[in-house]
């Protein structure tokens, strides 16, 4: 594959800008009464997680990808009892304490349907501005080198953190993640083809984010005092889950990796 060219870099530098101004505009909607909040605030995140990615591929991760986490961040709360609702339910677990644990997850999702204060949503798309701005100032001279040098970077970062995966460490699993869905975003930014995404690559997140998905539900367990003492049955469901999920992503990344795999 031949290295990124300085029509692949402005073309991603477009494609940035107009992400930012779709982000904005999404902002401004959770001030319409008629917007679905958790909807939008979903699309958001989701947006706000490939905008990471696409600024790291011109070396912008620590200041304009820093500003996007902030929104994510600040409107995380609800969209994360959402999925801590729908992880629970996928769990299946019936016994004594199911009824305690649902009727609190469910009062918990309420909150997602609620609006953001209106100095919140401005907050947001003030840090909107500043991440377009940063992409902006960038000299075009440097644009194709800092690309694929933010590229290389990503791969980099792809290739460590999926071959460090440790069955027994919540901190590589997640950091594997973060690294992939970085690497994912970037390439949404990029003319489509002009880097071959293997499909099994292409499915990783998912099964890192349903294990992510059980670490959350975990600590909101633990935290609100269902612990492992007083409920065991369920957190060896919970341990032998996140057990055979994680072995199956493992077992994906060495299927990537064979001289077999198409």
């Amino acid at each position: 594959m031949s290295p990124l060219n300085e029509q692949d870099a402005q073309f991603a530098r477009q494609q940035l800008a107009q992400a930012c101004d779709k982000i904005e505009h999404l902002l401004h909607g959770l001030l319409d009464s008629k917007t679905r909040i958790a909807e939008q605030v979903h699309a958001i995140r989701k947006l706000g997680k490939s905008l990471r990615g696409g600024f790291s591929l011109f070396l912008l991760g620590k200041n304009a990808a820093i500003e996007i986490q902030a929104i994510g961040r600040m409107l995380a709360g609800p969209r994360d009892a959402v999925s801590r609702f729908s992880t629970w339910h996928k769990l299946a677990w019936t016994e004594a304490s199911a009824a305690a644990i649902d009727g609190l997850l469910d009062q918990q999702t309420h909150s997602a349907a609620r609006r953001p204060p209106p100095a919140s949503i401005a907050w947001c798309i003030a840090r909107v501005a500043i991440a377009r701005q940063q992409l902006l100032d960038l000299p075009p001279e440097n644009l194709c080198a800092q690309l694929n040098h933010g590229l290389h970077k990503l791969r980099n970062k792809v290739s460590t953190r999926t071959h460090n995966l440790n069955l027994h460490s919540e901190h590589n699993f997640h950091d594997a993640r973060k690294a992939l869905k970085a690497y994912h975003g970037a390439l949404s930014f990029l003319p489509e083809g002009r880097i071959p995404l293997n499909p099994k690559i292409a499915e990783l997140p998912e099964l890192l984010g349903d294990e992510n998905d059980l670490s959350t539900l975990s600590h909101w367990l633990n935290a609100h005092g269902f612990t492992e003492k007083l409920v065991p049955t369920l957190w060896l469901k919970l341990q032998q889950t996140r057990h055979n999920l994680r072995q199956s992503i493992i077992l994906e990344i060495a299927l990537i990796d064979s001289p077999d795999t198409p």
